[in-house]
């Protein structure tokens, strides 16, 4: 049976119309799933019952299991069961600007990056629409509070599961769904560049940002094997084709590795990479896990690598280091989890 939480205001709209219905119904529907929280048919009161009885028919209204919840100071992560028993994680940060909410769009990962727990458990499925939408509404329900910004950096590589990534978004960007503004959203990809491409065509006005972590081919090549696919040449002239089009902002992601990518010969050419490009580079401390062999840079060359981006007029920020007394690496709770049981 199709889940209601699948389908954007505009599909719910097309279906109206297709039953006979005017199509602000959609309206009113969207308005009972995510503005009330009303998560049964018959409660929809302004809705009439044989129109209610035709959703009970061919729509079911979707749910996740929290089964496992880890809490530390300004974090909050949650590893929800699946109605197939496959596991995925979200993880929200309490920021002063908001409060923001890492979602999964994938179990496992196909990318295969060398560094990320994500990756080394292979990905089994894409995740439905509803599967992403209720990571927001269940924990929204458990914390009785309001997620203020959305970033699709969890489990999985987002532009591998574009079509319903982007019915995700419409969702959850719609005022009259969960109204997240587009500025509070940013998806994340390790690079598949005709998929950016697809993304510049759309039009998105969310934000967009891109996990690099190496300044070369050669230091891509041994951490991601995306860059065996797409050359970072490739990907810098497509996201230069995206600033251009859009006018907007690339973040760079950047994971520091110990004597891998930190060093201070990195950071220029980095800065070389980056030059005259209307984007800015967020440093990532490494969260360590049993599973990998790569350690945390130093404190010392964090700021050196920082310090080198800033002498050479590169936009730069330090990410704010989250959830030490939680499996914080992404995809270690589910990890953890399935290799406990």
């Amino acid at each position: 049976m199709k889940n209601i939480y699948d389908y954007t205001l505009e599909e719910l709209e097309e279906y109206f119309i297709s039953i006979g219905e005017k199509k602000f119904k959609a309206i009113q529907l969207f308005e009972w799933l995510y503005k009330k929280r009303v998560d049964d048919f018959d409660l929809m009161s302004n809705i009439k019952i044989d129109t209610l009885n035709k959703l009970k028919s061919e729509f079911e209204i979707g749910k996740l299991e929290i089964i496992k919840k880890q809490e530390d100071k300004d974090v909050v992560k949650y590893l929800f069961n699946l109605n197939d028993n496959n596991k995925v994680e979200a993880v929200l940060m309490l920021h002063d600007y908001g409060n923001s909410l890492c979602v999964s769009t994938q179990v496992g990962c196909n990318m295969g990056c060398s560094f990320c727990e994500s990756g080394r458990l292979k990905k089994v499925r894409n995740l439905s629409t509803y599967e992403m939408v209720m990571q927001i509404l269940k924990i929204e329900e458990d914390l009785n509070l309001r997620i203020s910004h959305v970033v699709l950096m969890g489990i999985g590589e987002p532009f591998d599961n574009y079509d319903n990534v982007i019915r995700f978004i419409k969702i959850i960007n719609s005022g009259k769904g969960i109204d997240i503004g587009a500025r509070h959203i940013t998806v994340s990809t390790c690079g598949i560049v005709p998929k950016i491409e697809e993304f510049i065509k759309d039009g998105n006005q969310i934000n967009l940002a891109i996990s690099l972590h190496a300044p070369n081919n050669e230091i891509r090549d041994k951490i991601m094997k995306i860059n065996k696919v797409y050359k970072i040449e490739e990907l810098i002239k497509v996201l230069k084709k995206y600033i251009e089009k859009t006018n907007r902002r690339v973040t760079f992601e950047y994971i520091l590795l110990d004597n891998v990518n930190d060093s201070k010969e990195c950071a220029i050419e980095l800065s070389k990479l980056l030059k005259g490009m209307n984007c800015y580079v967020n440093l990532i401390p490494y969260n360590e896990t049993s599973h990998i062999e790569y350690k945390k840079s130093s404190k010392e060359k964090i700021m050196n690598f920082y310090d080198t981006l800033k002498k050479n007029n590169i936009n730069v920020t330090i990410r704010r280091e989250f959830g030490s007394k939680v499996d914080a690496a992404c995809g270690q709770l589910r990890a953890n989890y399935e290799e406990a049981i």
